[in-house]
């Protein structure tokens, strides 16, 4: 089995949300689809968390180190 990578994990999350939005599996097959999605949402999670952590370790000010806030563009719907 190959190593779970954030870009498989989110194209596999992909795929099960067109599954279930197509509607053509059983209410089991659908639950069983949701709980895969819901553990690769949270590894996707986890996986942004940690990048965020590590690009607020490597910025630098001045030459030294010193950890900003990751700033996140807010979506204008």
């Amino acid at each position: 089995m190959a190593k779970k990578t954030f870009e498989s994990a989110l194209t596999r999350l992909e795929t099960i949300t067109d599954e279930l939005e197509a509607g053509d599996l059983s209410l089991e097959k659908s639950l069983k689809k949701f709980d895969e999605g819901i553990a690769l949402v949270e590894y996707c999670n986890q996986t942004l968390e940690e990048a965020k952590s590590r690009v607020d370790l490597l910025l630098k000010k001045d030459g030294q180190l010193t950890t900003t806030p990751f700033e996140e563009e807010t979506q204008k719907r």
